[in-house]
């Protein structure tokens, strides 16, 4: 799956192998927390320390961790997580490829 995050933590990126796999349309994803809402409660604080790393440009690669899908499994994604930036080099959110 691919997915992306703005500064703020909200999803503004969710492709088909997202929604696939986690059972979610993106508009249904768009513009929510995706640590708060997606991931699972033993996860958040790595989650989003990963998300921070990426926001200063630290990228994170094979970072493993849960995700929570619509019908409320869970199930184990590997991450890389990667910095966005505009045409002006501001960072502007994060990508996330997992597998």
């Amino acid at each position: 799956p691919i997915f992306g995050v703005d500064t703020q933590g909200r999803v503004n990126v969710w492709n088909k192998c997202a929604m696939k796999l986690i059972g979610y349309s993106t508009g249904e994803v768009m513009g929510r927390s995706l640590v708060q809402e997606f991931i699972t409660d033993d996860f958040k604080a790595a989650v989003q320390s990963v998300l921070d790393q990426a926001l200063g440009g630290e990228e994170t690669d094979n970072f493993e961790f849960p995700l929570i899908t619509k019908g409320g499994a869970r199930i184990e994604v590997l991450l890389n997580a990667t910095t966005r930036r505009d045409e002006q080099g501001n960072v502007i959110g994060v990508v996330g490829i997992g597998q």
